[in-house]
């Protein structure tokens, strides 16, 4: 029997996918947890609509993330950081430090665990952060650390 998986399942499928199952197996445990559907002409003319607007979804985030890219690339950060007298911060640089840079000087608001610095910051000077938007998109970002 050929089911549409609602719901990803272990060892199965993913979301959206069409697979082919025992019948038992699906009678007894997919179809009645509503993991999935009946593989008929109805449910694959909905399948077909559900990844058309995940398709459009999709493409419409995609330009919203190069934008912010673009944005987020044009100038370096500024990070201020308390110094002793031989330009060593006390402390370092940390990923909530330079989310809230993007917040005040570019206005986009990034989740810090999307953040990962690529050297520890420990002296003045300039460094550079990835970021990771989810689904392959990832970008690098300079910043530079000054003394406040």
């Amino acid at each position: 029997m050929e089911v549409i998986l609602i719901q990803d399942v272990d060892n199965l499928g993913a979301r959206n996918e069409v697979v082919k199952v025992k019948n038992g197996y699906a009678r007894n445990y997919l179809l009645p947890r509503q993991l999935a559907v009946e593989n008929n002409p109805s449910n694959k003319k909905q399948l077909e609509e559900r990844m058309k607007q995940l398709k459009k979804k999709e493409e419409k985030m995609l330009a919203q993330i190069n934008s912010v890219i673009e944005k987020i690339k044009e100038a370096p950060l500024k990070i201020g950081a308390k110094t002793g007298t031989s330009g060593k911060i006390f402390g370092s640089v940390t990923s909530l430090q330079i989310s809230r840079a993007i917040r005040e000087q570019k206005g986009y608001d990034i989740d810090r665990k999307k953040i990962s610095i690529v050297d520890e910051v420990k002296e003045l000077g300039t460094y550079k952060a990835n970021i990771d938007f989810g689904s392959g998109h990832t970008t690098e970002v300079e910043f530079e650390v000054v003394a406040e």
